[in-house]
């Protein structure tokens, strides 16, 4: 890959630890104790709101043998590109605190056959533990693509020694059919007490049959989306989450809100904008609605350059 620009590689501070290489992210526990502690002004609209995405079962998209995109619920994603049979960030379940508003539209059980499961990050929102254990039992041949220092995880979640790393703006070793990409997202991880930006969290580039799609992970907004569209000049589908945004004052570090969402797209000249990331599990201050009714409205006033898709959850995009 040609970076149209210097990088010294991915950037750590003076422990050692991951750290954002534009905006690094400051974790402050008097910050999430101010935004549990405050008052929220769309409390009474949040309590009254039962939207949840719509649905679709259906589960002709894994014997069609045909190029898609399926939206399984928040950052969970099955993709066959080029006929290879790609996973990112599966969580099938409740997790710790949170269940699941919108239920997961198939059989979990029937995802086999898998060829890559992509890791984007370690919370547990991304990479849960129970539904990692299935699709090991279920894909003993999977190949696990992740950030730096993901290994000793997802070999203790899944058994499996197929686990390859990569920095930002490193490629995968994959069948030549596709290839795959990890670049910067303005995230953070965490998973135990004393582990934070101990592992590297990232986005997504996948290219293949002359199609290249961008998973955006968890991300504030950043001029990493810019750069993605300097060095992938023709994005087809960018996939970028829309919702956990709000306050923004705690959570503008590590998620974007959709109006970003869209500048994120034009950023990179997407051709198509697909988001994620709201609607299923309830994790921050807005209505489960508000993200998608205010893509919609910037749809409306003629925001986004190129197409957006709303997909429903359970729902197969064809790729062309």
């Amino acid at each position: 890959m040609q970076l149209p620009f210097d990088w010294k590689g991915t950037p750590v501070d003076e422990n050692g630890k991951f750290m954002n290489h534009e905006f690094p992210h400051q974790y402050s526990f008097s910050e999430f104790l101010k935004w549990r502690l405050q008052r929220n002004p769309q409390k009474a609209e949040k309590k009254a709101d039962r939207w949840i995405p719509d649905i679709v079962y259906n589960e002709d998209f894994l014997h069609s043998g045909k190029d898609c995109i399926v939206w399984f619920g928040h950052a969970s994603f099955f993709i066959r590109l080029a006929g290879v049979n790609i996973l990112i960030d599966p969580v099938f379940y409740d997790i710790p605190l949170f269940k699941r508003r919108t239920p997961f539209p198939i059989d979990p059980a029937k995802l086999k056959g898998l060829d890559y499961i992509l890791m984007s990050h370690n919370h547990l929102d991304h990479c849960d533990k129970r539904s990692l254990n299935l699709l090991a039992a279920n894909n003993p041949q999977a190949v696990y693509l992740t950030g730096l220092k993901m290994e000793s995880l997802l070999e203790k979640l899944t058994g499996s020694e197929q686990i390859q790393e990569a920095g930002w703006y490193q490629q995968y070793h994959t069948e030549a059919r596709i290839k795959v990409f990890f670049l910067p997202a303005r995230h953070w991880s965490k998973r135990g007490l004393r582990d934070l930006n101990s592992q590297l969290w990232g986005a997504f580039v996948i290219q293949g049959d002359g199609k290249t799609i961008y998973f955006a992970a968890d991300s504030g907004y950043g001029s990493h989306f810019e750069d993605v569209g300097r060095i992938f000049p023709h994005i087809d589908y960018c996939i970028v989450g829309i919702g956990a945004y709000k306050p923004a004052f705690f959570m503008s570090q590590s998620h974007i809100s959709p109006q970003d969402a869209v500048k994120a797209a034009n950023d990179m000249h997407a051709k198509v904008m697909i988001p994620m990331h709201y609607g299923t599990f309830d994790l921050s201050d807005e209505p489960l609605s508000d993200p998608f009714n205010t893509l919609k409205e910037l749809e409306k006033q003629g925001a986004i350059q190129g197409r957006l898709d709303l997909l429903k959850v359970g729902e197969e995009l064809r790729i062309h």
